[in-house]
């Protein structure tokens, strides 16, 4: 009988297979700024090498980071990403949901989703008469530690994984009030988890505030996260910044409700991120 293995791999195209492997190695944090290392990684010598990044940047699969830097996932393909997931439940699922938390809160709202370090964008609306309108394009990705999406999903991430997570990746600051160590991050997820909420008034942008809640699955895992945001006026007040905060939670709640999520019975929330030295 026709070896069934031999047979598939007759029809594998090797220069597709090769942009697939450097994509994957980029998104696991090669940015290739040592050339022979990644071709050597690779399998490959280094004009193949320069060749697949001179075509994967020309098809914006990837993008340059800065002047000798080297490459990260471009907006091309986290695009073709962010319209894959709509077609999934999580999204799905949500669009009815943020649509009706943007029009109440009269915000912006958002459904992120963590990759690596960073929190992508996969869903965006905008309220119907909202005087702010989030310029944030589904596809984007921003610093979870950074933005209220990715902390709060790290929030109720396993401290271990977390540890893991940023282990070597340097934590920028886009305001002096990001965390940039550790110790700095895990006060930030402890206050976070301890509210149930993320939140930012200016954190991350100037004049403008947000607010996140985590979304968990049936097994009680952060899958992703929703956000609204608006200018800092827009959350004047306390009975104001309560109301906001509660349509968040409550949004999130019935997100993840409906993905089969049992409710904070079942789910308990991990212990506070121990940073090792």
């Amino acid at each position: 009988m026709p070896d069934a293995e031999a047979e598939d791999s007759a029809y594998l195209s090797p220069p597709v297979q090769r942009a697939a492997r450097l994509l994957r190695h980029i998104a696991e944090g090669d940015t290739v700024t040592n050339m022979a290392a990644t071709a050597r990684a690779l399998g490959i010598n280094r004009t193949t090498l320069l060749r697949l990044l001179t075509t994967l940047e020309a098809e914006r699969f990837i993008e340059p980071i800065g002047p000798n830097a080297g490459w990260r996932i471009g907006l091309g393909l986290i695009g073709m990403a962010a319209q894959a997931f709509f077609s999934q439940d999580l999204v799905q699922t949500a669009v009815p949901c943020i649509a009706r938390l943007a029009d109440t809160t009269d915000l912006s709202a958002h459904l992120g989703v963590l990759d690596g370090v960073d929190i992508v964008y996969v869903l965006r609306r905008t309220p119907e008469h909202g005087r702010y309108v989030s310029n944030i394009r589904v596809g984007s990705r921003l610093p979870a530690h950074a933005a209220v999406m990715g902390r709060i999903i790290l929030a109720h991430m396993p401290p271990d994984t977390v540890q893991r997570l940023f282990a070597g990746a340097p934590l920028q600051a886009t305001t002096p009030h990001t965390p940039v160590t550790m110790e700095q991050l895990a006060e930030r997820l402890a206050a976070d988890r301890a509210a149930g909420l993320a939140w930012s008034d200016g954190f991350f942008e100037a004049g403008i505030s947000s607010v996140a809640a985590a979304i968990f699955d049936a097994s009680g895992a952060p899958i992703a996260a929703i956000n609204v945001s608006g200018q800092t006026a827009s959350f004047d007040g306390p009975a104001r910044r309560e109301r906001i905060g509660r349509a968040v939670a409550e949004t999130a709640e019935e997100i993840s409700r409906r993905l089969g999520w049992a409710g904070p019975a079942r789910h308990q929330n991990p212990p506070r991120l121990e940073v090792v030295a």
